[in-house]
């Protein structure tokens, strides 16, 4: 919960300009990071203006792991 806040708050953080500077941000970022880096390819436009989606993508994976496969796994370590 605390990773999807973060996302969304870095999201937020990335509009503001010289913000990259402040301590918080920059710890912020390192938190993040590992985890959108493996979206960053799924952007949209071209020619110098470009729509990075990869906090909604991350949002969404973990969403879909926590709804679909934890519980799942969940499940099969009970029945052990």
């Amino acid at each position: 919960m605390i990773l999807m806040y973060a996302i969304i708050l870095r999201a937020l953080l990335s509009w503001i300009p010289n913000l990259p500077y402040n301590a918080f941000v920059r710890m912020l970022y390192d938190i993040t990071e590992p985890l959108l880096k493996p979206f960053r390819r799924f952007q949209f436009g071209g020619g110098g203006f470009s729509i990075d989606i990869s906090p909604i993508l991350a949002y969404f994976a973990i969403m879909i792991i926590r709804s679909a496969l934890l519980p799942g796994l969940f499940r099969l370590l009970m029945m052990r």
